[in-house]
């Protein structure tokens, strides 16, 4: 018999601390989602964690309950030098996480594609399209259906898909609302998607969880879901604003590199195509971003009319030229025949 009473008085308080510093690595909005998206992931991460402790336990508890049996002090412990297998330990140490292995692989394969950021959130409520640029240290966010633009803040009406079309126009930074969901990179001459919903109403931190730079640590906005009706006097409130977001704005932006928090600012209105353009730019020479395939095989092939006439011109001559070539050859070859039949004769 195991006396499990000093055991015990050790292992709550170990497992306790030991929990504690596994927690440290988990953000609080992580497991306080406030979205559909952020729920399905928390409710994946605790799944898995609990299957894995399934294993990580007992063997923590049958180490410190070996170690304890089998100490130098206790001369009743059982001696057998010469033991050297168990059918029965075999089985267990064996099934056991293999069983717990292929649940896993189910899991990350469901999860996988239901939990897609480029999967449409499946809604009777029309999505909201929102373009997310990241810049040195602010996040750009332009409403093209709204044709209106904002820094670091956003805001959406509750209970509805949110299609997020994210790139950067600086180094690679990464798009994050812990309490909504996934987190993904925006990256140059690239786009990126996201789709989330917020099923409460709420502010929520944003933030680019990868590290970009000396303004890195102060790269945060705000996500508010709000009601419809807020969400359109909010609409209205961006619209009364004077600012206009082309690319001389876009400039400017780009520019400002302070590495302290950038107040939120409003863009009544938005130059149309401005997210195409940002990522077009950077995309070398690959200048068809955005094109239909209709426009890029007339591209570079259309000339002014007076160009029709000298084209033309340098093409008759060039007809009549290969028509002469086509007599002389064609004579050449009845001429080549005629003197090999007549060889042939003699």
């Amino acid at each position: 018999m195991i006396p499990l009473k000093p055991l015990g008085r050790w292992l709550r308080p170990g497992l306790l601390l030991a929990l504690s510093v596994f927690l440290t690595g988990c953000s609080s909005a992580i497991l306080d989602p406030k979205g559909q998206i952020g729920h399905d992931q928390k409710t994946l991460l605790i799944t898995a964690t609990v299957l894995m402790l399934l294993v990580v336990v007992p063997v923590i508890i049958m180490t410190l309950a070996f170690a304890w049996k089998y100490r130098a002090s206790n001369t009743k412990a059982r001696y057998e030098p010469k033991w050297s297998h168990s059918t029965a330990i075999e089985v267990v140490v064996w099934s056991i996480p293999c069983m717990i292995v292929l649940v896993l692989a189910v899991l990350t394969w469901r999860s996988s594609h239901s939990l897609d950021p480029y999967r449409p959130l499946e809604s009777d409520t029309k999505p909201v399209v929102i373009e997310a640029i990241s810049l040195d240290w602010k996040w750009l966010f332009i409403y093209p259906e709204e044709n209106i633009a904002t820094v670091n803040e956003i805001t959406f009406p509750v209970d509805t898909p949110l299609n997020f079309k994210i790139t950067s126009d600086s180094v690679m930074n990464a798009f994050f609302i812990p309490q909504l969901g996934t987190m993904i990179y925006s990256m140059t001459g690239m786009e990126t998607k996201l789709h989330l919903i917020a099923n409460e109403i709420g502010e929520f931190p944003g933030m680019s969880s990868h590290y970009s730079g000396a303004g890195f640590s102060k790269m945060h906005f705000t996500a508010h879901s709000v009601t419809n009706e807020q969400y359109q006097q909010w609409l209205a409130k961006v619209r009364a604003e004077s600012n206009t977001l082309d690319k001389t704005a876009f400039a400017a932006l780009v520019d400002d590199k302070n590495h302290d928090w950038h107040p939120v600012t409003y863009f009544g209105t938005s130059e149309a195509g401005l997210f195409d353009w940002v990522i077009a730019k950077h995309m070398g020479n690959n200048q068809h971003y955005g094109m239909d395939h209709k426009a890029m095989s007339h591209e570079g092939h259309e000339m002014p009319a007076g160009d029709h006439e000298g084209h033309d011109a340098a093409a008759a001559p060039a007809g009549a030229d290969a028509a002469d070539h086509a007599e002389h050859t064609a004579d050449e070859h009845a001429a080549a025949g005629h003197a090999g039949h007549a060889g042939s004769g003699e």
